[in-house]
């Protein structure tokens, strides 16, 4: 494999530097480093971050091909400059045994784009009645560490209770859905002002509240790892914090579209803004950046959830519910995070890359740029404007709620270790 020197990037949004990369990892970082037969891509003006993780997507794979593969879900993810993926469980079959998490694992490493680390379900079928092949799955070829019955909430405290206590054996994490299931039969949308005027089915905050509290309690007891998945509310917030007040091992993720689009939204009946966890209000939007900020939650992840055409084009009531993010989640967290200044890009790599790796304990990732560490890298052009056109998607569904916005910024290449998965902006 070549030598490729990154010429001229602001490493971490940092001082210009040069980053010689030598086979799969980084030979040398300075400035003036000399090319010689080193093949150079100029970054003057880029920025430099450890190749992003996303611990939260659906690829779909097996069972829904039609709305996404695993090599086209991974080609999208490194379009968005994500080197590492966490594929969910909610497949068809479930990814509940051994077997099915290594055919995900087996196809991810045939791709080639990104690397794929499985995500095991709780319980068998998602049914949320029996605890899954845990072990097996931890001891199987994909090395399962996170474990979610995404889609679905592990509501039977003795379930939930049983799984934090399996997974302390291996240092696994439950990542919990949280939706409390009675209090959002038949919600359609976030409970409140909007969903009042528009006579649709409301879809209460403490549905999320009350399962967070109930899990950090839980996990707190067993001395165990939660994960809560997609955070939407500023209540959800303040738990979670509490949590974290008190020492215990909670960690939350929050997606883009959480802190940027509202329940205001719904008013265009458009399908495209129907998700799981709903769209909420403009103070429950703002109580998650500044919890992003301040550390509180602890990383971005994506919930890319592809639908085909005709899961979308339909009435509000029929339509699926979710959004495809691979592709412009860092341009959504640039505009909302960097560009208020409410972080810089360190704090861009630190909540997408380094900490989901940490909580997938995912070796390899959101790790330094430095001398001797991986060439996992993602080089950005903060400078640039563009409007989102899903035509060009790599994903293999359109379903982006952002289609016809202005974002800024792009990922001009994506490095898996030190092999080039995407060129100016195009796939490798």
């Amino acid at each position: 494999m070549s030598k490729i020197l990154i010429r001229g990037a602001k490493v971490l949004g940092g001082e210009a530097s040069d980053v010689l990369i030598d086979g799969t990892v980084i030979e040398r970082v300075s400035t003036g480093i000399d090319a010689g037969d080193a093949t150079v891509v100029e970054a003057e003006g880029q920025i430099l971050l450890p190749g992003l993780v996303d611990l939260h997507t659906h690829l779909r794979e097996p069972g829904r091909e039609d709305s996404e593969t695993v090599l086209t879900g991974t080609r999208a993810a490194a379009v968005g400059g994500f080197t590492a993926v966490h594929a969910m469980a909610n497949t068809f079959p479930v990814a509940d045994t051994a077997g099915v998490v290594e055919q995900v694992w087996r196809l991810g490493r045939e791709s080639g784009y990104c690397d794929v680390q499985p995500v095991g379900a709780v319980t068998v079928g998602l049914e949320g009645k029996q605890l899954a092949e845990l072990g097996a799955m931890h001891d199987s070829a994909a090395g399962v560490r996170v474990f979610s019955d995404d889609g679905k909430c592990v509501d039977d405290a003795v379930i939930m209770r049983r799984a934090l206590e399996y997974v302390k054996a291996f240092d696994g994490v439950i990542a919990q859905h949280a939706q409390e299931p009675r209090l959002t039969e038949g919600a359609q949308m976030n409970e409140g002002i909007v969903s009042s005027e528009l006579g649709l089915g409301g879809w209460p905050a403490v549905a999320e509240e009350s399962i967070i509290a109930r899990d950090v309690l839980l996990a707190a007891h067993v001395g165990s790892r939660v994960h809560i998945c997609h955070l939407s509310t500023a209540g959800s917030v303040e738990i979670v914090r509490w949590a974290k007040s008190k020492g215990w091992n909670v960690t939350a993720e929050v997606t883009p579209h959480h802190l940027l689009l509202t329940d205001e939204l719904v008013r265009t009946y458009n399908p495209v803004y129907k998700v799981n966890p709903p769209l909420r209000t403009e103070a429950d939007v703002l109580a998650l950046r500044e919890a992003l900020a301040d550390g509180t939650i602890d990383c971005v992840a994506t919930d890319h959830a592809p639908h085909p055409h005709e899961d979308k084009d339909c009435e509000w009531a029929a339509a699926a519910m979710g959004m495809v993010g691979l592709e412009t989640a860092l341009s959504v967290v640039q505009q909302t995070m960097v560009d208020t200044g409410l972080i810089d890009w360190a704090g861009v790599a630190d909540r997408m890359s380094v900490r989901p790796a940490q909580i997938g304990r995912l070796a390899g990732h959101g790790r330094p740029v430095s001398a001797g560490e991986p060439a996992n890298l993602t080089l950005v052009d903060p400078a640039y404007r563009g409007v989102v056109d899903p035509a060009g998607f790599a994903s293999r569904s359109r379903n982006t709620p952002y289609q016809g916005r202005e974002l800024p910024g792009r990922v001009t290449h994506t490095f898996l270790r030190g092999r080039a998965t995407v060129v100016d902006g195009n796939l490798a």
